[in-house]
């Protein structure tokens, strides 16, 4: 994916929404016992092209989630829209997972399961 068009961006004066993507529950198996704790992979974006994701972990979901999005903000970028959609494909691949955006005519709707969905 090209980096030429995508920017950073700064949190000031921004109306950012969050959203939850996934929520585990880790497990630390000690000489003690077992140790719980969460992890929390949240997305952030204005809805208009300025998105961030971000991963926070604590003992307390609450406390993972608000790590999470305080991560998420720190990591926002500014991706291009033209006419409500993106102006061409985009393909990335990480590991064996592989993402493909396409343009889209408004009023499609998103064509996505599981934690795309929410990005």
């Amino acid at each position: 994916m090209s980096t030429a068009s995508i920017r950073r961006v700064k949190t000031t004066d921004l109306d950012l929404k969050d959203r939850l993507v996934s929520i585990q529950r880790v497990t630390k198996v000690t000489k003690g016992g077992r140790t719980f704790s969460f992890s929390a992979i949240v997305v952030v974006g204005n809805e208009d092209g300025i998105v961030g994701y971000g991963l926070g972990k604590a003992n307390e979901v609450t406390t993972a989630i608000a790590k999470g999005v305080e991560d998420a903000k720190k990591n926002l970028i500014k991706v291009p829209v033209y006419k409500g959609t993106i102006p061409h494909e985009q393909i990335a691949k990480y590991g064996g997972a592989q993402v493909f955006l396409k343009p889209a005519t408004s009023g499609t709707g998103v064509k996505a399961g599981g934690a795309m969905r929410a990005v």
